[in-house]
């Protein structure tokens, strides 16, 4: 037998420190609701800004490109998916 000390490790010890995402109080819950749905660990309480791990580069992306549609403007987001389609289109000339 080990003389190691068997009990369980706390998880919460060895989470990532939450980041505090400046969102607008407007977009908060919305931006919240969407990395729930991503299943992004993310925490959000009233009058609290909103806490997200920052674990993997593909979690950031994914959180700017939530903030990004939720606080753009319309001519914004449209100009970026037409690029995206010119970009995706020149590859096949």
């Amino acid at each position: 037998m080990s003389d190691r000390n068997t009990e369980p490790v706390n998880p919460s010890l060895h989470q990532q420190p939450k980041e505090a995402i400046a969102v607008k109080w407007a977009y908060r819950w919305d931006v919240f609701r969407r990395l729930q749905a991503l299943e992004i660990e993310c925490q959000c309480s009233t009058n609290e800004p909103l806490l997200v791990n920052l674990d993997t580069p593909t979690t950031l992306v994914q959180i700017w490109s939530v903030v990004r549609q939720s606080t753009a403007q319309r001519h914004e987001l449209i100009d970026w998916l037409n690029d995206c389609w010119q970009v995706r289109y020149d590859r096949y000339l």
